[in-house]
């Protein structure tokens, strides 16, 4: 087919139903404009061939920047695509804002890295051969390396930017770059919107051969001086305690070995071993349920638990594919060959804000001036806890760790004392602005190691959390809303929220909906709304008329789902008995999430 033939069919299908009016528009673009001529024989014949499913899902809409970064399922072709056009637009835009934003006053640099997904080298390579053009010096980690890895090489290189190539915990069809700026965070407001426009608008991508940058110095290979320059700053947020615990570690087919396993042998855990079924590097995921490398999914942990239980060890931990996230799983007693349990991201956030404010405490380095951080829908039990150790909380942040980052840099770094979010991201220190699995490890494992010292299970000791600040119970809905139709059906469901929310879940009256679109909150008994401040995001909150009782909504920014969050809480003196605490509130939840999946059903 030509152009005009490809065109007329193109116009027929959408007639017919069979792709989108906006799917016509970024296919007509990929056809006629001379940007994308390297793939508009791809085009050609995917229309050819009829393929209207895929091409719809290729092109019904430009591949967004989200919480992480320009994320999504790789295809040849496509603008809602990943592939060397999307990220080779992503390198240019950041490219051209950097340049712009400084304006010839300096020489400017970047960091790249990359991780063991598919085409993750050859997009790292892409991207540093267009950002060496752009006359960048490029500082490049010529291996698998972990995120926080990343984050701190921008930091300790002081470089203008930085990029990583990854897809984090998505399925095996995914990849995506995550930008970061100076500061080593993700991009946050006004450079994001500022490097999207020249995303959109970009027109030529210029590049130079990777061994070419790299024979003339525009690249420099930068391995081995981050890997032992992290070491040392992650050694460093090390505490004093027993190391005598058997660790069994999972780095899910990713990169985590390479920073977990050299921690905790530099922090004295002499018994450590990484699971074999999951210790190859592949982009495939091939040894975990359906293929998809996730912490917070407990079904990677049931096969370590097998083999923990039978041999010995304590606790389990697991890292995501880029080492950002972890997991945990240990036994419900000091018998490691009895029943066995995972932990939320709350859960763990809990246990390590406790563990390092009772560290920090005894230590005297502790003042009514330090502060945690935690996003609007982590857990309110880390901000009980913090208050008991008389620590402030700055918790009314958006999702994404980026808005922790930006947190530790407008309240002070020096005072900061850990950030997490509960899809188990942590942080301790000062070294890098992003969460850190390789960190979270390392304390995860002095925890472990000083509860065996003391005779205490660690879910005996989130039991004693719970009879201290009260029991708390969260639950996490994902409602998979796939493709432009699903697009729109999340954007129907989110209107419903704010139009005409539930006036009661689960039994409960909604009292308050908080609107972070809006900046609004409104008390539902009589409709007066008052000025909700920063932040501002695309998140619905509906408090219920019991403390401590709320539900939240939001559309993902990484993967085409809805996230719905249920919080419960008992007070204190209902929380002592914790199984009769435990079927309370898990009835509660059951309650809640049938609710909230009757109302998203009805309104998306």
């Amino acid at each position: 087919m030509n152009a005009t033939e490809s065109l007329a069919a193109v116009t027929k299908a959408a007639e017919d139903g069979k792709i989108t009016a906006t799917a016509v528009e970024n296919i007509r673009c990929w056809l006629t404009e001379d940007r994308y001529a390297d793939y508009r024989d791809q085009v050609a014949a995917e229309i050819e061939a009829g393929n209207w499913k895929a091409l719809d899902d290729a092109f019904w809409t430009i591949i967004p920047f989200g919480t992480g970064g320009r994320r999504g399922r790789m295809n040849p072709i496509g603008s809602n695509a990943i592939n060397d056009r999307t990220i080779g637009e992503s390198a240019q835009g950041l490219a051209d804002y950097v340049t712009e934003y400084h304006n010839g006053q300096k020489s400017l640099s970047c960091v790249i890295a990359y991780d063991t997904r598919h085409k993750s080298r050859h997009f790292a390579e892409l991207c540093a051969g267009i950002m060496a053009a752009a006359g960048f010096k490029v500082y490049f980690l010529d291996d698998y390396r972990a995120t926080p890895q990343l984050s701190f090489a921008v930091r300790h290189k002081s470089c203008d930017c930085g990029i990583m190539v990854t897809a984090s915990h998505n399925p095996p069809s995914d990849n995506a770059v995550k930008v970061y700026w100076s500061s080593g965070a993700q991009v946050l407001p006004p450079h994001d919107k500022a490097i999207i426009d020249r995303v959109m608008n970009c027109q030529e991508i210029n590049q130079v051969p990777f061994e070419d940058a790299l024979r003339d110095g525009r690249v420099e290979i930068v391995t081995a001086e981050i890997d032992a320059e992290f070491l040392k700053v992650t050694k460093a947020q090390a505490f004093a305690g027993s190391r005598d615990v058997n660790i069994l570690y999972t780095p899910l087919h990713g990169v985590g070995a390479e920073a977990v396993i050299p921690l905790l042998k530099a922090d004295g855990f002499g018994s450590v071993e990484v699971y074999g079924p999951h210790e190859e590097k592949s982009g495939d995921f091939p040894n975990v349920p359906g293929h998809v490398s996730n912490p917070e999914n407990t079904a990677v942990f049931e096969k370590p638990i097998e083999y923990a239980a039978a041999n010995g060890f304590d606790v389990i931990l697991a890292t995501d594919p880029d080492c950002d996230r972890l997991g945990v799983a240990a036994p419900l007693t000091t018998d490691t060959s009895g029943e066995w349990a995972t932990f939320n991201g709350n859960q763990i956030g809990a246990l390590l804000a406790n563990f390092i404010l009772d560290k920090r405490k005894h230590a005297e380095t502790l003042s009514e001036d330090h502060y945690i951080v935690k996003t609007l829908v982590t857990t309110e039990l880390i901000r009980s806890i913090a208050t008991s150790y008389g620590v402030k909380t700055v918790g009314d942040l958006l999702v994404g760790f980026k808005h922790i980052a930006a947190a530790m840099d407008a309240h002070g770094p020096d005072k900061f004392v850990f950030g997490t979010e509960e899809s188990h991201g942590y942080l301790v220190g000062q070294y890098c602005r992003d969460k850190d699995g390789a960190v979270a490890c390392m304390l995860l494992s002095e925890l472990a190691a000083d509860l065996k010292r003391r005779g205490i299970s660690m879910h005996e000791y989130l039991a004693s959390l719970y009879r201290e600040h009260g029991y708390h119970k969260e639950y996490l809905i994902n409602l998979v809303m796939e493709g432009s139709e699903g697009m729109a059906a999340m954007q129907r469901l989110m209107q419903a929220f704010r139009d005409s929310p539930p006036e009661s879940l689960a039994g409960l009256r909604v009292s308050q909906i908080r609107d972070y679109l809006n900046s609004t909150k409104t008390d539902t008994a009589t409709g007066k709304s008052e000025p909700l401040g920063d932040p501002v995001g695309n998140l619905i909150i509906m408090d219920l008329d019991q403390d401590g009782n709320y539900v939240a909504a939001r559309p993902s920014g990484t993967e085409p789902k809805i996230k719905l969050y249920v919080f419960t809480k008992l007070p204190k003196d209902e929380s002592q008995d914790l199984v009769e605490a435990e079927a309370k509130l898990g009835e509660r939840l059951k309650s809640l999430e049938a609710d909230m999946r009757a109302f998203a059903k009805a309104n998306s």
